[in-house]
């Protein structure tokens, strides 16, 4: 007999419903959103399960590979899809949610979706992000310009960012009352920009050695 794994995910808990072919529910448990947690759920479950459902989300990584180290088939399975079908239950609980998971993979009435690698998602997403997460040099930059604006120095419409800490801290200089205020956010900048540039070039350094990375 073939039976049916539903897995509803919570950022911290999951909750779990097997089923078997003619719908009828084996099991039910909810445990901490842990791997080893949740393949020793369901260990304590008679049945032989072989497949395991569970919605595209957060953890879906992290869930998708560590049950299929554990021999499990995992089935990621499209949300909106889903959550359209589970909508039209009366009561709406984490409980039911896994229930009608497993009723879902039971019929095949669901579509899959690809889950990324850790390589993809590390190399791929992480680091650009993390890259894209770095703006406040410039925001700091347009601040000092309209300082310049106000003050006797001015700086160039056009200014590269790697020379960008060694004019205006030269210009700062000449003033000594506009150090207290400047030399701090220019620093802050500073600090900023140099970090940038260290993500930047890794992000840089992975695509030139990654074979699938295009021109």
């Amino acid at each position: 007999m073939k039976y049916f794994t539903g897995i509803d995910v919570s950022l911290r808990s999951v909750s779990i419903c097997v089923v078997d072919e003619a719908g009828e529910v084996q099991y039910e448990g909810k445990v901490p959103a842990e791997v080893d947690l949740i393949v020793a759920a369901l260990q304590r479950c008679k049945a032989e399960i072989m497949q395991v459902g569970l919605e595209a989300g957060t953890l879906t990584q992290y869930l998708t590979y560590g049950l299929q180290k554990a021999g499990f088939e995992v089935i990621c399975l499209e949300a909106r899809q889903t959550a359209a079908t589970l909508a039209a239950m009366r009561n709406k609980t984490d409980r039911n949610d896994a229930r009608g998971l497993a009723q879902i993979l039971r019929t095949g009435w669901y579509r899959t979706v690809h889950v990324k690698s850790w390589r993809a998602t590390r190399y791929g997403r992480c680091w650009p992000a993390a890259r894209r997460s770095l703006p406040g040099c410039v925001d700091l930059e347009n601040e000092l310009r309209g300082c310049s604006k106000s003050s006797v120095w001015r700086l160039a419409p056009h200014l590269a960012h790697n020379r960008f800490d060694e004019t205006v801290r030269a210009a700062v200089s000449t003033t000594p009352e506009l150090n207290t205020c400047l030399l701090p956010l220019l620093d802050a900048r500073t600090v900023l920009y140099k970090t940038y540039l260290k993500l930047d070039n890794a992000v840089k350094s992975v695509v030139r050695h990654d074979p699938s990375a295009s021109d």
